[in-house]
């Protein structure tokens, strides 16, 4: 029988992908968003009331949990995180109280420092620069970390936090040469992103991950494999962040987001890249990171 995996924040841009390939694995979903409606086969559950929270869960398997407030500045500091917690706790204490095998949720890149406007530690930027919270959001993600943690112990359920970069879809991508020429402009997260797909394999692989490899709380980052720009990545850190060390070599344009835990632990390999939708200046700028 297929598993049956919860899927929150289903009608979101990631969890639309998501949802997409769980299916196309094989996998049963119930998807749950507070925009559902009976024409898109969402469920509509508000997670902020535990009764609901308890119900959207009942009969999973597991639950992949990306309903909350997805960014700072979308609603107020206050709004956000209290939001955010309150989702996030509902949702881990019913997928605890029903049994449920896993739980896979969204934290943030934003944990790490971002929006930079204090220069990381170093680069490529790994699991290790952490907590660095610069927000409410992001303080919402460090707190509900330290709650997975907790909640993990004392269930023995495998709590896997990823920590996104930008989301991003195909279409998104004619954007990118807009950022080209002022490296300033996107310095914020180390010029990082995710392909929707990618973050969707990855949510899929957190699931299929042996137990003993996931035992716990453990969080990764989850970034493509090369950054928004068309120029070499140890040259924008230079100019842009001068004192910053990188303390190895990342290839010509390879991610400052470290994701080698998640290539070790998940098996994740980004597939996809803007690389592959829009054109750069020369043969040299399309090159792939390898």
């Amino acid at each position: 029988m297929a598993q049956r995996i919860c899927v929150t924040g289903a009608g979101g841009q990631a969890g639309r992908a998501v949802v997409r390939e769980l299916l196309e694995h094989g996998y049963e979903v119930a998807a749950v968003d507070i925009t559902g409606t009976r024409d898109n086969g969402i469920l509509r559950a508000d997670l902020t009331d535990y009764g609901q929270a308890a119900e959207a869960l009942r009969g999973a398997d597991a639950v992949v949990h990306l309903a909350n407030i997805p960014a700072p500045g979308l609603a107020t500091p206050a709004v956000t995180f209290n939001s955010n917690i309150t989702m996030n706790f509902n949702v881990f204490q019913a997928a605890a109280g029903l049994g449920l095998s896993r739980v896979v949720w969204a934290s943030s890149e934003t944990t790490l420092g971002l929006p930079f406007d204090v220069p990381p530690r170093y680069a490529p930027v790994d699991e290790e620069h952490y907590p660095v919270p610069t927000t409410t959001y992001a303080l919402s993600k460090v707190a509900t970390e330290t709650i997975a943690g907790q909640m993990a112990q004392w269930s023995g359920i495998p709590f896997v936090a990823l920590r996104f970069s930008n989301v991003m879809s195909p279409g998104d991508y004619q954007r990118f040469p807009s950022f080209w020429p002022d490296p300033s402009e996107r310095k914020w997260n180390l010029w990082g992103y995710i392909d929707e797909r990618d973050a969707a394999a990855a949510c899929r692989l957190a699931l299929e991950a042996p137990a003993e490899a996931v035992a716990g709380s453990p969080a990764f980052i989850i970034a493509a494999a090369d950054t928004v720009m068309n120029r070499p990545s140890a040259q924008l850190l230079a100019e842009v962040f001068p004192g910053v060390p990188l303390t190895r070599d990342v290839g010509e344009f390879g991610t400052l987001l470290a994701i080698d835990r998640a290539r070790d632990v998940l098996g994740f390999q980004p597939r996809h890249s803007w690389r592959d939708h829009v054109p750069a200046e020369s043969d040299a700028e399309m090159r792939r990171p390898g």
